[in-house]
C-alpha cells in the first residue's frame, strides 16, 4: 500500500511514488505537505515501487527480422539517482519507497519554484555575475529514482559496492587537473566539450551513457552489420560494428572505437581508444576521468516491452585501482527524436573567449559558465 498522506478535494488520497510524483501536478506548497506527511507517514508499511527491471515472468523478447534481440526504439535514461552514492544515504545501495517520496516530492518542488515568472522589476545582475542560462521550462533531468530490480536505488554503481568511483592517486589527480582547465578561458581548445558543441555534454552518447541536465533519449537501431545509438544531446551517433575487431592502427574517434555482438539474449558492445580530448566527462552530479585506453563493456537486455535493463563495466588501470560497474533502466518513450543543431564553433563560443580578453584587459575575474557543466 502506499502513504495515505495528503487530501484531495476534501478526500484522503494514497500517495505512491506514481501518482504523487509524476501524475499530479501539485503547487509548491502541496509538495512541502507531502514531503511533511511522508516523514510523518515512516512506520507506515510501504511496499516497494512495481516496475521490476529483473526480466518479466514469461516475458519473450522480440526478435529483429535477422534473428537478434530487437532493443530498436526510443528509450529514456533521466532519472534523479547520482553515479556515485552520496554520504545521506550511508552506504545503502536501494531505499524505501517511503525515502524514495520525500527525495522525489524535494526535487519536484524545487524544480516548480524555479520555474515560476520572473519579476519583471528585478534588479539587473550586478556586473561580472553569472546570468545563467536555460530556465527550468527547458530542463528534463528525470523527476525519480532509478529502479533496478524491484530496488529504488541510491546510485548508478553498484561495484564497487560503496557506490564511489575507485579514483587511484594518479586518476585523482588527472580529474584534478581536468576540473581545473574548465575555468580557463585562453582559447577554444580548452573549453568543455559540450560548449564547443564537439559532442554532447556529460556522457549522454557514452560510453558508459550517463544522463544529462536534458535531452536524455537514445534512438537504437539495428541492421545485420550495425548497431547505431543516436544521443538526442547533440545528435552523436556511435556506430558500433558488429562481430568485428577494434581498429589496427587505431584512430582514436569521439566517442571512441566500439564493436558489439549478441549474447545470452542482449547486445554487448566493447569500446576503447577513445579521442584524447574526451578524457572529462562531466554534466550535474555524473562526472568521471578516463585515458584514452580505457575500456568499455555495455550490455542492453530488454526486460519488458517498455524496459531495457542498461549495464556497463569500466576498466581503466590508468586513473582506477580497480573496475567498476553501473545499472541504469532505459525507459520506452514514444517521442521523435528532433536535431540538436549546435555545432562547433557557434556564435557562443566567440562570445565567451571576447568576454575573457575584456575580463583579461580589465585586471578582472571571469567566470562566465559553471564549471562542473
Amino acid at each position: 500500500m502506499g502513504v495515505r498522506a495528503l487530501f484531495d478535494d476534501g478526500q484522503l488520497v494514497t500517495t505512491t511514488r506514481s501518482n504523487s510524483v509524476k501524475d499530479k501536478n501539485y503547487s509548491v506548497s502541496d509538495y512541502l505537505v507531502l514531503t511533511c506527511a511522508s516523514f510523518c507517514a515512516f512506520s507506515t508499511f510501504v511496499s516497494i515501487h512495481g516496475s521490476s527491471f529483473a526480466a518479466e515472468a514469461g516475458y519473450i523478447k522480440p526478435l529483429t527480422e535477422f534473428g537478434v534481440p530487437d532493443i530498436q526504439g526510443t528509450w529514456s535514461l533521466a532519472t534523479q539517482t547520482n553515479l556515485e552514492r552520496a554520504d545521506r544515504f550511508e552506504g545503502k545501495l536501494a531505499i524505501s519507497e517511503e525515502e524514495a517520496i520525500l527525495i522525489e516530492t524535494r526535487v519536484r518542488a524545487r524544480m516548480e519554484a524555479s520555474n515560476r515568472p520572473s519579476d519583471p522589476n528585478r534588479e539587473a545582475p550586478s556586473a561580472g555575475q553569472n546570468v545563467g542560462g536555460y530556465n527550468t521550462f527547458w530542463m528534463d533531468p528525470g523527476e525519480q529514482l532509478a529502479v533496478v530490480n524491484g530496488e529504488i536505488r541510491t546510485s548508478v554503481i553498484v561495484e564497487p559496492e560503496d557506490g564511489q568511483l575507485p579514483y587511484s592517486e594518479q586518476g585523482r589527480a588527472n580529474f584534478a587537473a581536468a576540473m581545473q582547465q574548465r575555468q580557463s578561458y585562453d582559447g577554444p581548445e580548452v573549453r568543455p566539450l559540450g560548449e564547443r558543441c564537439m559532442v554532447g555534454f556529460g556522457s549522454s552518447g557514452g560510453p558508459p551513457k550517463l544522463p544529462v541536465l536534458y535531452n536524455n533519449l537514445t534512438q537504437i537501431i539495428q541492421t545485420e552489420s550495425h548497431v547505431v545509438l543516436l544521443a538526442e544531446m547533440n545528435h552523436d551517433a556511435r556506430i558500433v560494428r558488429m562481430n568485428s575487431a577494434h581498429q589496427d592502427p587505431p584512430l582514436y574517434p569521439w566517442l571512441g572505437d566500439s564493436i558489439g555482438y549478441y549474447e545470452e539474449g542482449s547486445l554487448v558492445i566493447e569500446t576503447t581508444n577513445f579521442h584524447a580530448q574526451q578524457g572529462m566527462r562531466s554534466s550535474l552530479e555524473h562526472r568521471f576521468y578516463g585515458s584514452q585506453q580505457m575500456k568499455v563493456l555495455e550490455r542492453f537486455t530488454r526486460t519488458s516491452d517498455d524496459k531495457i535493463l542498461y549495464q556497463f563495466t569500466v576498466e581503466d588501470p590508468t586513473n582506477y585501482s580497480q573496475s567498476w560497474s553501473g545499472e541504469l533502466p532505459m525507459n520506452a518513450n514514444g517521442e521523435r527524436l528532433y536535431e540538436y543543431a549546435c555545432h562547433e564553433g557557434n556564435y557562443a563560443l566567440p562570445g565567451i573567449l571576447a568576454g575573457a580578453r575584456r575580463a583579461d584587459t580589465e585586471g578582472i575575474d571571469y567566470a562566465p559558465t559553471d564549471p562542473v557543466q
